[in-house]
Order: structure tokens, then sequence, then C-alpha cells
């Protein structure tokens, strides 16, 4: 089972290809024309990006009593942003190459998968608030459209949605249980007339509850540690809007702080939302309208998008390939994680040691 869901990740990625060449071709040829230094500094950046992505992954892990090597990290996140980068899952491919990479090395499934939930949620938060301020810009500038302002509310429902399983977990693992049994109802209601029979077993919603409930009894113990993965996921969107500065620089575009972070916003924003892999095609036409609203020329604008795109994805997916591959031929190691241990009775905490 493994060995072809790997097989139709790859399969997505050469589709992925073969549909967009004339959009790579573009991206080469607008590379060529632009001041190649600060396109290498921007290179160098993305980089940087996924070392911050696994420091936010590894001070997730140690929240929620994981262990795991930095090293190994970068790999995994840099596989993860390619299977985010080929499918259209809204930034949640990736989970399933935590989940299967901590199945190998034995750490509890509620952890992991709660962790990459936890991730996605520090993400979201992140995006919210330089979007807000991005969307406040562009309200002043009364060039805010509803396409805009519905993107945004989606977002923040899938922000809240998660929030509230996440919340639910850390204080009640009966009352998480019984709200997702109502949507696995829900679910079933909605398939049932289509396949004939429920899609999913409402009985595992307990099981499932459980796992989330002791991934989360970790990170009640540690309130300070809950800001760390904020200020990695803030520190990544600070990087790629490096990014898009230094697109604005290879073509020798003036540019203000206004523009950038009302550019990258709108065109995060729709990197997540789009019902494309990574927003193909939607990304690249929101960002270069949002920058020429912002009183960039248009056709100096959807090259600066090209650009950007060019380092933040298409070059991306290039070492995220590579880092998959690396992946599926991992062996199963040894657990990684600390042991858990019971806690000890007052009576047992007393008791003098032997011998």
């Amino acid at each position: 089972m493994r060995r072809f869901l790997i097989a139709i990740v790859i399969l997505f990625a050469i589709f992925i290809i073969i549909s967009r060449v004339a959009e790579v071709e573009n991206v080469i040829d607008t590379f060529r024309r632009a001041d190649l230094r600060f396109l290498v500094i921007a290179f160098g950046i993305q980089l940087l990006w996924n070392v911050n992505l696994a420091f936010s992954f590894w001070s997730i892990y140690n929240l929620l009593g994981l262990r795991e090597s930095i090293l190994r990290l970068i790999g995994l996140v840099s596989a993860a942003s390619f299977v985010n980068g080929v499918t259209p899952s809204m930034g949640m491919g990736g989970m399933t190459i935590l989940i299967a990479d901590g199945q190998r090395r034995n750490h509890r499934a509620g952890r992991v998968t709660t962790s990459a939930a936890v991730f996605i949620l520090y993400e979201y938060t992140a995006v919210l608030m330089i979007l807000s301020v991005g969307l406040w810009i562009l309200f002043r500038r009364n060039q805010l459209t509803p396409g805009e302002i519905i993107a945004a509310g989606i977002l923040l429902f899938m922000a809240v949605g998660l929030a509230t399983v996440l919340f639910l977990g850390m204080r009640s693992e009966r009352q998480l249980a019984k709200l997702l049994e109502w949507l696995g109802g829900l679910v079933n209601r909605i398939a049932r007339p289509f396949i004939r029979r429920d899609y999913l077993e409402l009985s595992r919603a307990r099981t499932f509850a459980a796992d989330i409930a002791n991934g989360l009894a970790e990170a009640r113990r540690s309130h300070r540690g809950l800001l760390l993965p904020l200020g990695f996921a803030l520190s990544s969107k600070i990087l790629m809007i490096g990014i898009l500065l230094l697109s604005f620089m290879a073509f020798g575009e003036p540019y203000s702080a206004e523009t950038l972070i009302a550019g990258f916003s709108i065109g995060y924003l729709f990197t997540i939302v789009a019902i494309t892999p990574y927003g193909i095609g939607f990304a690249e036409g929101a960002l270069a309208l949002t920058l020429n609203s912002m009183r960039v020329p248009l056709a100096t604008a959807a090259v600066i998008a090209l650009a950007y795109r060019g380092v933040t994805y298409w070059l991306q997916l290039v070492y995220g390939l590579i880092a998959f591959r690396w992946f599926d031929r991992q062996p199963a190691s040894l657990p990684a994680s600390a042991p858990e241990i019971a806690p000890l009775s007052p009576q047992q905490s007393k008791a003098p040691p032997k011998g």
C-alpha cells in the first residue's frame, strides 16, 4: 500500500510538470532576464526557510514529548513540502509523510498526528496575522476585492475548526470524541447516497480522540513552549517576504513595505485555499494582480510573480523530490521518543530506594 501511495504521488508530480511545461519555460526565461545574483541569494533563503520549517517541527515535537534529530526533520519537511506541492490538500498532504515516518520510527501515532495538526494551526495563525495587515493595506487603498475576502474567510474557518478540535482534545477527551463522532456521522450521511455504505467507522472516533488527548498532555505542562513554534512560523513568512523582495531587486523594480506585505499575503492566501496543488495558477495570478493594484506595471508584476514562484515552488519541488526518494529508501529504526513512564503514586514516591 505504501509503495502504491508513493507511486501515486510521483504520478501527480509527473502530471504537474507535463501540464505546466509552458510555465516552467517561462520561469527559466524569467531567470535569464533577471540579475542572477539576487536570485541565488533568494534560493539560499529558500533553503534557510526549509531549515526553519524543520526547527518549527522540532519545537512542536519537543512540546508533545517526541524526540527526533533536526537533520532527519530537514529531510522529512522537504519531502512533505514536495507532497504538498503535487497534491491539492490545502497544506495537509505532507502530514502523511510525517505520520508514515512516525510509524516506522515507532513514535506514538496520536502524537505524530497531533504534532502535524499543531504545526498547520501555527502556520494558519501566522498567515492570518500577516494577512490581516495585507487586507488592511488593500482596504485603505480601495483595492480589496470580494474574492480576497471570501478566501480569507475560508482560511479563518479552517483555522478556527482546527483550533477547536485541538482545544477540545486538550480540555476534554470525551467532548472531542463526541465532536468527532458527530463529524463522522455527517460525512457518512453525505457519502451514503453515493457509496451506499458508511464511509467512516465511528467506533474509531474515541480511539482517535484518546490519541489526540495523549499527544496534547505534554503541551498542557509547558505553556512557555507554545510561543516558540509561533516564532518559527512567523519567521518563515518573513523569509518568504525576503524572497519576494529579492525578486523585485532582481528586476530593478521599486518597492515598498506595503507592496511586499500585501503581495505576499494575498499570494500565499491563494497558495493555501486554491483547489490546485500549492495554488498553481491561482497564486501566481493573485500575486501579479495584487502587485499591479499596488501600482506595479502588470508586465513587471507578472515577471516578478514568476520569479518568486520559481524559487518558492519549482526549485522547492526539485529538492523536495530528492528528499521524497530519500524518505522512501529509509529503513525502519529504533524509536527516537523518550519512553512514557507512568507517574508514581504518593506511596511509591515516598518509598526508600532498595539496596
